[in-house]
């Protein structure tokens, strides 16, 4: 076997492979240029254009799209009136965001924990945490393997529960053959740098519910009856505010990046399919690896591929493996560190690290490996060479 870099060894990848950079073509740049020159940059055509191919793209009836998906986790709690008071439950095992939308609302975030095949919140987890005070369930669709939503809708039907899917890496997920985004509830998606589909910053809600996606547009541009294109288009400056909004708004130049970026995405997510294909196929023959789940009925967005390693049977840490990788000129990452576990919602709750044990021992061992549409199969090889080589090295 060959020593490992970090060991003195040569690195299998003379260049540093990063983990996640956007793929962003000519075809964006123009688009950009294009809304540069048009004199109108702000939220305008090229939204309502991109909303509308969301909508083809899903089958939703309505896209409204929004400066963040943090926003719009934020919008869709207080447009179903969630505040003081109230307790919404959703995973710990998430980026922060998806519960500190619940804090600001004034409401108490109640965690259940994961499934741990899928990292994705566990429906009987979800039941046990149900009070006379909870309100809401936020499921995510965890590294973009849709989450088990025909138990979660049966369980909010039962306790009549409102569902609001946090469908951050989802765009292009299917599960029983319609598209997340295409449901019984609100979807809210995000476009940020590192997703599968980016406008740089950004996100949308999906909704097939005419009033929500109303109320939505009203809340994400300061409560304005009118906004400054519907204004210019009209001939009419007067506008009312019916509400006090928020400053939400997705522009111009934004939309222009994520038309573009839809053109691509099911090229691109079936790019990112067939690397984790590979990836599988190749790390199935060590005991010590857990490669991800994929459940029947589902289409995967890959947006992740967590990989979890017993390091016990490693002579090699969590993190020096990592180190080891980097050394390699291979990049990698961990999602996510349990909410309940950063010093906020500990100091804040009480929460402890091992409250939730699926969500805590799975941090412990996973190692997100790069998944992108421009990893080459030479990229790919390097990856699994770096992975081997660690492996046979560090193995008890």
């Amino acid at each position: 076997m060959d020593k490992p870099a970090i060991e003195g060894g040569t690195p299998v990848s003379k260049e540093y492979l990063p983990f996640s950079p956007p793929d962003i073509g000519e075809e964006e740049i123009k688009a950009v240029t294009e809304v540069l020159r048009s004199g109108w940059i702000t939220t305008g055509p090229r939204c309502r254009e991109f909303e509308q191919a969301l909508c083809a793209y899903t089958g939703a009836s309505h896209a409204v799209l929004l400066s963040s998906a943090t926003a719009g986790l934020f919008l869709c709690l207080k447009l179903y009136d969630i505040g003081e008071g109230d307790e919404v439950i959703t995973t710990p095992y998430t980026f922060a965001a998806t519960a500190n939308v619940i804090i600001h609302t004034g409401a108490r975030p109640v965690f259940a924990d994961i499934n741990e095949d899928t990292f994705n919140i566990s429906p009987s987890q979800i039941e046990k945490r149900i009070t006379p005070r909870t309100k809401a369930v936020i499921p995510v669709h965890y590294g973009g393997h849709p989450a088990s939503m025909v138990e979660i809708h049966e369980i909010a039907e039962e306790y009549d529960l409102i569902v609001i899917e946090d469908a951050a890496h989802a765009i292009g997920a299917s599960l029983r053959g319609n598209k997340i985004g295409n449901g019984f509830n609100p979807a809210v998606f995000s476009f940020h740098a590192v997703k599968n589909l980016t406008t740089a910053e950004g996100g949308a809600v999906l909704t097939n519910d005419e009033h929500l996606a109303r109320q939505l547009r009203l809340y994400a541009l300061h409560g304005q009856t009118k906004d400054a294109f519907a204004k210019q288009q009209a001939g009419d400056w007067q506008y009312d505010i019916s509400v006090p909004g928020y400053k939400f708004n997705m522009t111009d130049l934004q939309a222009a990046i994520g038309l573009e970026q839809l053109k691509k995405l099911e090229r691109n997510n079936k790019r990112r399919e067939s690397i984790a294909k590979r990836y599988t196929s190749h790390l199935v023959q060590y005991d010590f690896a857990t490669t991800p789940a994929v459940h029947e009925h589902i289409v995967h967005a890959w947006h992740l591929y967590p990989l979890r390693v017993d390091f016990s049977k490693l002579t090699i840490g969590r993190d020096r493996f990592i180190e080891a990788l980097a050394a390699e000129g291979i990049s990698s990452n961990v999602h996510f560190i349990p909410v309940h576990a950063t010093t906020h919602y500990r100091m804040t709750y009480g929460y402890e690290p091992f409250d939730f044990p699926v969500a805590y021992n799975s941090f412990l061992r996973e190692v997100s490996l790069p998944i992108y549409p421009g990893l080459s199969d030479r990229d790919i090889d390097h990856v699994l060479g770096a992975l081997t080589n660690l492996f046979d090295y560090y193995k008890k």
